[in-house]
């Protein structure tokens, strides 16, 4: 036998089941449940830290908008009719081929999102300059 077929094989057979030795020299460990009146009181302390905060950001969060009246966004409505950066930023892939192709832009379906998005703000901010002549 070689000088080191020994050690090998004991390496070989810890790698084929490393708990057996480990089961022999310590007895196993016994876990204790918790008291049941420590179980509840994690219960409450969670309802009193976590639900009871969200339900009261909640009630909060309608009273805001009880009194407030029209649009709930009228701003960013104002925006989106003069600013087309927020329209195409928030148009999928397919809708910014769909809006190139109703401008007439070569090349629109090779293009990725963002050069796609950038000849189309060149094409509409040309077109916002020049006005048009019937």
């Amino acid at each position: 036998m070689a000088p080191g077929a020994e050690r090998l094989g004991a390496i070989a057979a810890f790698v084929n089941d490393p708990t057996e030795d480990l089961d022999q020299d310590q007895p196993r460990r016994q876990l204790h449940p918790l008291p049941k009146g420590l179980v509840e009181l994690y219960g409450l302390l969670a309802v009193l830290f976590v639900l009871v905060p969200e339900w009261m950001a909640g009630s909060a969060l309608k009273g805001f908008r009880e009194g407030r009246e029209g649009s709930e966004l009228p701003l960013p409505s104002m925006a989106w009719q003069r600013l087309p950066e927020l329209q195409l930023a928030t148009m999928g892939l397919a809708e910014l081929r769909l809006m190139a192709r109703r401008e007439r832009l070569c090349g629109y379906t090779v293009m990725g999102r963002q050069r796609l998005t950038n000849r189309l703000m060149r094409r509409l901010s040309r077109r916002r300059r020049t006005p048009r002549t019937l």
